[in-house]
């Protein structure tokens, strides 16, 4: 007898909640309330003058944030743009065009919304200037020399697309793709995923990386190092070393993420164990060195006993 077929599950419907009213509001900068302070030291800081040379350059690009304030009526409370509502001030206008947020949490928004990776702004400048904008106009948008914006705009020649790629969203120091340069792809790729695995992305950090880098796996193997401080025999030894130190950090590394996913699944077993009241009942009344043992455990948030 054959089967009947079986009937395909419908997945329940759900509403998306889009993120913001379809919409924008133009506002007095009166009538935004900010969420935070910005520290005097960042409104002197570099990253706030290009800002203050984009505005001024070529008025806000992307909108600032925010949320109906629903004690107050026609105020509005600012989710994302403190430094461009900061910006405005200081060039002294008084109005703003904004998105209305659906939702009152600022965390959600793109916190490099004012910061924006080297990669990422390597490409802003490459689609201005592919749509003719003089480098000298984008020099003035971002507050730098036209010397600056040409080397920004070759930041990649010479850097391999899946080292670019896991660099996209890094705030990596500017100086840092010259070294790569320097390398191979093959080598390149190894050493942006060792900057991925420690998270750091400086200058230092690269040339470290360069100094244990073999000759074979350089791009120029003849033309010497040249880092400062370390002697030709010192950058030998650590070419000699690099393997193996390469190797053990792999190692160790798949280590941790095995003790971190055994680590989980027990914390979540002694979650359970400890939702039940007659386990902890019982616990309680025989073993409390244990529940407590148990307790601690289940508020670890990390493998370095960091709690809630």
């Amino acid at each position: 007898m054959a089967r009947k077929p079986r009937e395909k599950k419908k997945l329940p419907q759900t509403k998306i909640k889009i993120a913001f009213e379809k919409e924008t509001v133009d506002l007095s900068l009166d009538q935004i309330a900010a969420v935070r302070i910005i520290p005097p030291a960042v409104l002197k800081g570099k990253q706030f003058q290009k800002i203050l040379a984009s505005i001024r350059e070529e008025g806000i690009v992307e909108p600032p944030a925010v949320f109906p304030d629903k004690g107050s009526k026609d105020k509005y409370i600012l989710l994302e743009g403190h430094l461009r509502i900061a910006a405005l001030k200081e060039l002294g206008k008084s109005r703003v065009t904004c998105l209305v947020s659906t939702d009152d949490e600022a965390y959600t928004f793109n916190k490099h919304a004012d910061h924006p990776p080297p990669v990422q702004e390597h490409k802003m400048i490459l689609k201005a200037v592919k749509r003719g904008v003089p480098e000298e106009r984008i020099a003035r948008a971002l507050n730098c020399d036209v010397a600056s914006i040409v080397r920004r705009r070759t930041l990649l020649t010479g850097v391999c697309k899946e080292a670019t790629c896991l660099l996209k969203d890094k705030m990596v120091a500017v100086n840092v793709f010259s070294i790569l340069k320097r390398m191979k792809p093959m080598r390149q790729i190894e050493a942006v995923t060792l900057m991925n695995s420690a998270n750091i992305y400086s200058h230092s950090f690269a040339k470290a990386m360069l100094a244990r880098t073999p000759k074979s796996q350089l791009v120029e193997p003849d033309k010497p190092k040249k880092i400062k401080g370390l002697s030709d025999p010192d950058m030998v030894h650590m070419e000699s070393e690099s393997g193996r130190l390469q190797e053990e950090y792999l190692l160790a590394e798949e280590s941790f993420n095995k003790n971190k996913m055994d680590f989980i699944i027990a914390r979540g077993y002694l979650g359970a164990l400890l939702g039940n009241a007659r386990v902890v009942g019982y616990l309680a009344r025989y073993r409390s060195d244990i529940l407590s043992t148990f307790q601690k455990i289940a508020e670890i948030t990390s493998l370095r006993g960091t709690a809630a």
